[in-house]
């Protein structure tokens, strides 16, 4: 099963984008950030033409979160994070869909730091590892998967002494970000390409796609139940360089139907 999140920075300007990205990559699942779209504007039909079943979480203008299955029923358990009922900002999305559950997420920049975005962005991250610490106690495999606003080492940023004062990477949200880790997540990406430079976002300035000047901000972070079942995980960056296209790429992992520690062993025994 192959499982991506793509934020697609406006999903109704880039629908050509994501069109042609689903028809190509074919992905089973899909989480979508930055819709920039109310909920009656979000282009169901259309990728429901390419045999998707849908889900949104939709906000006119700004952020906006939405999974997308053609593998199953996606049955919505939950819209937005807990913790603090007055937050309007379309940022969490959670289903079950063909035996696993995902939260898509798209979580705050920050910007400017200090400063009352980036204290919104500390709290929501607070919520989220709250969240997530539940989610893990009850076993199921779960998966959090989006554009998480966070290089969590300097191997995920291009020139990372130029990103010192961004809210993308300051220290505490590094910090957060490997507390959340620490509760028994894997990140999926980088268990597969250890060590190496590997991007998800280009800024469209100085010509940082051509110069692979990049940041590694979208993740996917797996439940210890679906990280036994890891077998691949990349990122479609040629994608940034269609015409029209997000400042983002689509992110992707492929899950075997099972464990591939049992499979290992049931091969070791068999042999």
């Amino acid at each position: 099963m192959k499982i991506a999140t793509y934020n697609v920075n406006g999903v109704n300007g880039r629908l050509p984008v994501l069109l042609r990205w689903l028809g190509e990559a074919q992905p089973d699942i899909v989480c979508l950030q930055e819709l920039k779209a109310p909920d009656d504007r979000f282009p169901e039909g259309a990728i429901r033409d390419l045999g998707y079943d849908t889900i949104w979480h939709g906000q006119k203008s700004w952020n906006g979160v939405a999974i997308l299955s053609r593998v199953g029923e996606i049955h919505e358990t939950r819209r937005g994070l807990p913790g603090e009922p007055e937050d309007t900002h379309s940022r969490y999305i959670e289903a079950a869909v063909n035996g696993i559950l995902i939260g898509g997420l798209y979580l705050p920049n920050g910007n400017p730091r200090p400063g009352p975005k980036f204290d919104y962005k500390l709290r929501w991250f607070e919520r989220l590892i709250a969240h997530a610490a539940e989610l893990l106690a009850t076993g199921l495999p779960v998966m959090l998967a989006g554009d998480f606003n966070v290089m969590p080492t300097d191997l995920d940023v291009y020139k990372p002494e130029r990103w010192l004062d961004d809210a993308l990477f300051a220290p505490e949200v590094r910090a957060a970000y490997f507390r959340l880790l620490d509760q028994g997540w894997t990140d999926a990406l980088r268990t597969m390409h250890p060590g190496e430079t590997i991007y998800t976002f280009w800024d469209y300035f100085r010509n940082a796609y051509a110069r692979n000047a990049g940041l590694r901000i979208d993740h996917l972070l797996l439940s210890p139940p679906l990280a036994e079942r890891l077998e691949a995980a990349g990122v479609d960056s040629n994608v940034r360089g269609w015409e029209k296209t997000s400042d983002h790429a689509p992110v992707w992992i492929e899950l075997a139907d099972s464990s591939t520690r049992k499979r290992r062993k049931a091969k070791t025994e068999a042999s």
